[in-house]
């Protein structure tokens, strides 16, 4: 076993414990997918999974957990950007397949 800098072991023992709880919060949405609730119930449960399953994946996977508190937040906060932006063409893509309903046309 090797040891960095700090003196911490570099073992596999972080990377089993966070592949466990991804593999448990896996199996919750699986259990959740056989409940007898409302679908907008389902969708909420699922989501705020997902979101704890992602938000895990990425802090430790990309190694955002050892870097600075401010980095953390601009990443989040230009992520949140970028998919708020994605969905501002979804009205144009709307309108290009349904035509622009009150639009007239001078003759």
């Amino acid at each position: 076993m090797t040891t960095t800098e700090a003196g911490k072991s570099a073992g596999m023992g972080k990377d089993l414990v966070v592949y466990l709880c991804l593999l448990a919060l896996a199996g919750v949405q699986f259990a959740m997918a056989f409940q007898n609730i409302d679908t907008s119930q389902m969708l909420v449960r699922m989501l705020a999974v997902a979101i704890v399953e992602a938000g895990l994946a990425v802090m430790f996977f990309m190694h955002l957990w050892s870097e600075k508190r401010g980095f953390v937040l601009f990443v989040l906060v230009f992520t949140i950007f970028v998919l708020l932006a994605m969905q501002y063409g979804w009205t144009d893509s709307t309108r290009m397949v349904v035509g622009a309903p009150f639009a007239t046309f001078a003759k």
